[in-house]
């Protein structure tokens, strides 16, 4: 163990850990790169993590850059769950549910608690926390307001920063300071403080007052939005302030959030699910404007196209048969309601009605065993993520890109033609109804030609994606993969300014260095595997 492996383990109560073995394990994420880190701890307590903060901003006053990156489940998919320094391991100890009122539906957790058993424990509650990403049953939930993960129930509920209440945050100096509303006169108490804390509301406010024209920039007409930091969410036209929204989505670069309080909603098991098969993309896009223009908006506007379908039936012959038939249609979309009641039964069917107008079949099911076996063809995505031939894996480098819903059809046949230009077998899924698409193209990361096409095709769909003026990360978090593209989306002004934000927290630059900000296209190349592997998912069957 090396000295500060040592020094670490004289003054935290949970465990540091140096061997080869397990800093080859953290070393990859379920992203396209690979970083070893110096040591690994599992916190105990929120003052492990402080203690730990403390001691690296100590090593960095004296020009001694020791990195934290904090980790849940490593199901990441950006690069933003490896580091060179500290990984912060919390699954291990901090995975406790606090506190939660039956009545209101609040929770309180660690960062290190698993979504799907916080889910089950909210089921038997009569309650639901809505935007959980297709990884819920192994991903953490400090990972989820990481990302400001979200998924098939976003169309309708939205993002975990929606449900984000308040948050207990490590800062890089060790303080601790806990998130929320603030009113004009509690903000004025925190611009007065003499600590760390105090001289961020500090320069935070007197940022965004000076720049307010350029954090309207941001906005984007999109459902959705992980990139970058969210700066129009934390100044209120009332004079309060609310650091949550900026912290949700922050991927650990800004603090390390150590209690999370969420809200939730109730939850009704008794759904409606309409299936429609497509084959026209300009009667796609119609049918889904539609459906969310209606007063009732489905939980669930979820999309499979046929090649994902046919390259399925490739795989695994059986996997689909009796569900769907071939010749597959183009696409396939699945629509469920969960409003309940008449108003569920209304809404279904002037969903019904308005598909009936465009698709060339409708299946409408309210029995739950029936309803699964159709939802398999939306999950039939886990098994094109999964498979391989090979060293060719589904790399997961163009995953999460978001555009404005009326210019879906243009998105999808530009993304088409990436793959004809590259000859490669396209095949999409996603979240339709938010505009926030999946793909994966088959590549093998061991050979220089699959390599450099890799960069190829991500500088063609994120320049797609802002072409249509939308976002390169709708869900998953810009991590390293996405970092390079962040100035191209916003603009050289509001990069600036992001990048003073992250100064303002993080001067020293011991939070997650690399992620979101300061990585170039060069600069990932340098950490590329050599080869691609999801082996330590396949318990859980990896689900995108």
């Amino acid at each position: 163990m090396n000295k500060i492996g040592y020094y670490l383990q004289e003054h935290v109560v949970g465990e540091v850990v140096t061997s080869a073995d397990a800093r080859h394990y953290f070393s990859t994420d379920n992203s396209i790169f690979t970083l070893s880190p110096a040591l690994i701890l599992y916190p105990r307590n929120e003052n492990d993590v402080r203690k730990t903060a403390r001691f690296t901003w100590q090593l960095a006053e004296r020009n001694r850059i020791i990195p934290i990156t904090a980790r849940g489940a490593g199901s990441d998919q950006s690069g933003a769950a490896i580091g060179s320094g500290i990984i912060m391991v919390f699954p291990a100890h901090m995975h406790r549910i606090l506190e939660l009122d039956t009545k209101s539906g609040v929770v309180t957790v660690e960062p290190g608690t698993n979504y799907g058993k916080l889910q089950q424990t909210l089921q038997t509650h009569g309650r639901f926390l809505p935007p959980f990403p297709a990884s819920f049953e192994y991903s953490s939930i400090g990972g989820a307001v990481a990302n400001n993960s979200s998924g098939e129930k976003s169309v309708k509920y939205g993002t975990m920063r929606d449900y984000v209440q308040s948050l207990r945050v490590v800062l890089a100096n060790g303080e601790v300071i806990e998130t929320l509303k603030l009113s004009k006169r509690e903000l004025n108490k925190k611009l007065g403080l003499t600590s760390f804390e105090g001289e961020i509301y500090r320069s935070l406010d007197t940022l965004l007052e000076e720049h307010k024209a350029t954090v309207e920039q941001m906005g984007r007409n999109v459902t959705k939005n992980s990139a970058g930091y969210n700066l129009m969410d934390v100044q209120h036209n009332d004079g309060s302030f609310d650091l949550t929204p900026l912290m949700v989505g922050s991927q650990g670069t800004l603090g390390i959030v150590t209690e999370i309080t969420l809200e939730t909603e109730l939850h009704n098991p008794e759904t409606t699910l309409l299936v429609a098969a497509f084959d026209e993309l300009q009667h796609l896009q119609s049918a889904v404007l539609e459906l969310r223009e209606a007063t009732d908006m489905p939980s669930a506007i979820e999309l499979v196209d046929g090649n994902l379908l046919s390259l399925v039936a490739s795989i695994s012959p059986n996997q689909l048969k009796g569900i769907i038939d071939q010749p597959y249609p183009k696409f396939v979309v699945l629509v469920e309601y969960d409003s309940g009641g008449r108003l569920q039964k209304k809404a279904a069917k002037k969903a019904a009605k308005i598909l009936n107008k465009y698709a060339s079949n409708v299946q409408v099911e309210t029995d739950f065993e029936k309803q699964e076996v159709l939802w398999k063809i939306r999950q039939a995505s886990a098994t094109a993520a999964a498979h391989a031939t090979g060293s060719v894996k589904a790399l997961p480098i163009v995953e999460d890109g978001l555009v404005p819903v009326d210019k879906l059809q243009d998105y999808i046949t530009g993304m088409y033609k990436i793959f004809e230009r590259t000859h490669l077998q396209p095949a999409i899924w996603g979240h339709i109804g938010s505009g926030n698409l999946h793909m994966r193209p088959y590549l093998d990361l061991s050979q220089l030609g699959d390599r450099q096409k890799a960069f190829r095709i991500m500088d063609d769909y994120y320049g797609l994606i802002i072409e249509l003026g939308g976002t390169v990360s709708g869900e998953h978090g810009d991590g390293r993969l996405r970092a390079p593209y962040l100035e191209k989306m916003y603009g050289k002004e509001v990069y600036e300014l992001l990048q003073k934000v992250k100064k303002i927290f993080d001067p020293y630059g011991t939070l997650n260095p690399g992620v979101k900000m300061g990585t170039s296209s060069d600069d990932l190349k340098a950490l590329l595997r050599h080869e691609y592997s999801i082996s330590h998912l396949y318990e859980h069957l990896p689900r995108s």
